[in-house]
């Protein structure tokens, strides 16, 4: 048979899933590939950017609109198991599992809102004029870009603590602090006292030092936090500190870092998704486009 699309991969990914056991990326592109007797043609035919096969694409979809719906949910770092909503989904033996269904949950319906207003805004500005194509192709990049940002934040939620240490260590020397990795490494989660849990070098030949709390943590987090953090960098004669949080922080925690002389650096669970992203830290390249243009200066010899 052809690949399948990944509305029809839905319910069999779920029964994979449906035996309460956690599963991995791969184990569900094995199973689904047996389950739907691609040969090796189908399971290696190529989207056409060429760096990713069609049927991992849309076995990847199909995984993102179950969580989504709470239907999966991440247990650990690239591993999945089934929801109690998931596992009453199967009890109630539906025939196929799609958008249409998956309506009925409001996760996914706010979801797909967040994905509407971006095409109602797109629609509203074609009605005054039409998109460019270099327009519609940077829409549609930053669509996937804003999922991408979102599965990386809930992929991070699942990680161990001890993970998360060092993966700000990957991300703070991706962006060029602390020099290598090692010495970054031997600075960051060792400190842990007085609310600041590393040091790192500001750049490469240490003329300054930048102090750290990181904090995987669900809620927001407030203004007493920051206070406890400066107060720490002031024990510590420090001028400069980052503070990294999985969640987000209260209005009234943003505003008190910005009065204060010391240099305070807030980066949330959104903005650490996107900093990952850019400096290419948990995730991969799949595709790369050049958009291109006459050179005039070459035609005008």
């Amino acid at each position: 048979m052809t690949v399948p699309d990944f509305q029809t991969i839905m319910l069999p990914l779920l029964q994979i899933a449906g035996d309460g056991q956690e599963h991995s990326g791969h184990e569900f592109i094995d199973q689904l590939a047996r389950h739907f007797e691609l040969n090796d043609e189908e399971l290696n035919e190529l989207l056409p950017s060429g760096k990713q096969t069609r049927f991992y694409n849309r076995v990847g979809w199909s995984r993102t609109y179950l969580l989504k719906s709470k239907l999966l949910e991440t247990s650990r770092r690239s591993f999945y198991q089934i929801t109690e909503r998931g596992k009453d989904v199967l009890k109630s033996n539906p025939i196929r599992i799609d958008m249409k269904y998956l309506s009925r949950f409001p996760e996914y319906i706010e979801f797909k809102q967040k994905e509407n207003e971006k095409e109602i805004k797109k629609s509203a500005v074609e009605e005054v004029e039409e998109s460019t194509p270099e327009e519609i192709l940077e829409s549609a990049y930053q669509e996937i870009r804003d999922n991408l940002a979102q599965d990386v934040l809930e992929t991070v939620m699942g990680c161990t603590p001890a993970f998360f240490e060092r993966l700000v260590v990957e991300l703070l020397v991706a962006m060029g602090y602390g020099g290598s990795r090692r010495e970054a490494a031997r600075a960051v989660g060792q400190t842990g006292d007085e609310g600041i849990d590393g040091i790192i070098d500001e750049d490469k030949l240490g003329l300054d030092a930048i102090y750290i709390q990181a904090k995987k943590w669900s809620g927001s987090v407030g203004r007493p936090e920051i206070q406890k953090f400066v107060g720490a960098l002031a024990g510590k004669r420090a001028r400069k500190g980052i503070f990294i949080t999985t969640s987000s922080f209260s209005s009234d925690a943003v505003k008190y870092a910005s009065d204060i002389d010391t240099k305070v650096i807030l980066i949330d669970g959104k903005r650490l998704a996107e900093l990952m992203i850019d400096y290419n830290v948990g995730v991969t390249e799949i595709s790369s486009y050049q958009l291109k243009r006459i050179d005039s200066d070459y035609f005008s010899a």
